[in-house]
């Protein structure tokens, strides 16, 4: 197997011109989540314009997958940046993330507002019925490959992590960061012991996430939370801001809460971008825009300051480990959320819903987005026929 090597420096001749116009496309037809949009980035960097060497991609994929926070969006700044540097990796980042980051904040003046007109909240119900459906299919998808890679001795304590973490996502919100950190850092302990070393880890990110600040300063917590510390895939960030959004800060409802959510859902781009609906629902737009900013700047932080040794990570045991534990943790804290997202509901008719997207999701393997679409109307028409709301 080789070695992966520092990575190659910048390459001349990609104008910023083409990259802001490429990213920029696939942030606009992005729909999907991360599979689409690495199938997207693949097409345009290793198949049609041969940027990228295959080998070179999927190491790049590998490496996204290990640090925290949105992988697509790393994957997308990292590309940018093997092309023209820093400011390659800023202008590919930001034109992946802003056209569905406008979407999103558009739609939410439309959904989120105090009186929207019955049509608006009965879409707004129905989509968010499907949204417990879709965070048990976002789970599995996560669960599943990590459960078969690893070995019999290992999956006693792969599940461990995951329930551990899916009680603390259905039951105390709060405390769900330190139970991924934990997990992680149990994890890490128990290899190094094996490997016959100490266990060398801080203690200061566990203690971190107990400080639970007010204000504005909250809000920046609660983003920097959903884009510092998601391990294992976007859809973590639901069980991550939910508690602090409305149970502990009380920015918006639990209905409008399942709307963001689906909101986050249904626009192109990545999954944390909800974070900004979550924000405008807090202090409108600026509060919104200020929330994306903190949650993607650690993904730009990430390749800005290591992307020359970005693939490194692969080789480096600790941040294995310590994956190792959080990951399945994240999967299960997914899962988990599943239970307050479908508690969230009001009206039986949702329920309904809710059944509908499960059978269309898990048996039916139908697309997430045109599941949560579909649920949307479903719920208008509701609205519009008479049913309560």
């Amino acid at each position: 197997m080789s070695i992966p090597q520092a990575a190659a420096p910048p390459r001349a001749g990609v104008s910023l011109r083409t990259i802001a116009l490429e990213w920029g496309r696939i942030g606009c037809i992005g729909f999907g989540g991360p599979p689409a949009h690495v199938a997207l980035f693949h097409e345009l960097c290793v198949t049609r314009r041969k940027w990228l060497e295959e080998d070179q991609f999927e190491r790049a994929i590998a490496a996204s997958n290990i640090l925290p926070g949105p992988a697509s969006t790393q994957l997308a700044i990292y590309c940018a940046w093997r092309l023209r540097g820093p400011r390659g990796a800023l202008i590919g980042g930001l034109g992946f993330i802003l056209p569905g980051l406008i979407l999103i904040l558009a739609l939410s003046v439309l959904f989120l507002a105090g009186s929207p007109p019955t049509w608006i909240r009965g879409a707004g119900m129905g989509a968010g019925a499907a949204v417990a459906a879709v965070a048990v299919r976002a789970g599995l998808i996560l669960a599943i490959p990590i459960y078969r890679r690893t070995t019999d001795t290992q999956r006693p304590r792969i599940l461990l992590y995951a329930l551990a973490a899916g009680i603390a996502a259905a039951t105390t919100g709060p405390w769900l960061v330190l139970v991924l950190l934990g997990c992680g850092a149990i994890e890490l302990a128990f290899q190094r012991r094996l490997a016959g070393g100490g266990v060398g880890f801080h203690t200061w990110p566990l203690l971190a996430t107990v400080a639970e600040p007010g204000g504005t300063s909250a809000l920046i917590w609660m983003a920097l939370k959903v884009g510092a510390l998601a391990f294992g895939g976007g859809f973590v960030i639901v069980p991550l801001m939910q508690s602090d959004a409305v149970g502990v800060y009380h920015w918006m409802t639990h209905a409008q809460f399942l709307n963001a959510v689906a909101l986050g859902q249904v626009t192109p781009g990545p999954v944390t971008q909800t974070v900004a609906a979550v924000g405008y629902s807090a202090g409108g737009l600026p509060a919104g825009l200020l929330a994306a900013l903190v949650a993607f700047a650690p993904s730009f932080s990430f390749i800005l300051f290591g992307a020359a040794r970005f693939e490194q990570l692969l080789l480096n045991e600790r941040v294995t480990a310590f994956l190792a534990g959080a990951a399945p943790a994240a999967a299960g804290a997914i899962i988990g959320s599943a239970i307050p997202l479908a508690a969230a509901m009001s009206e039986a008719w949702q329920y309904v819903v809710l059944a509908a997207a499960a059978i269309a999701l898990l048996i039916l393997r139908r697309s997430v987005v045109l599941t949560l679409l579909t649920a949307g109307l479903v719920g208008a028409v509701a609205g519009l026929l008479g049913a309560r709301l």
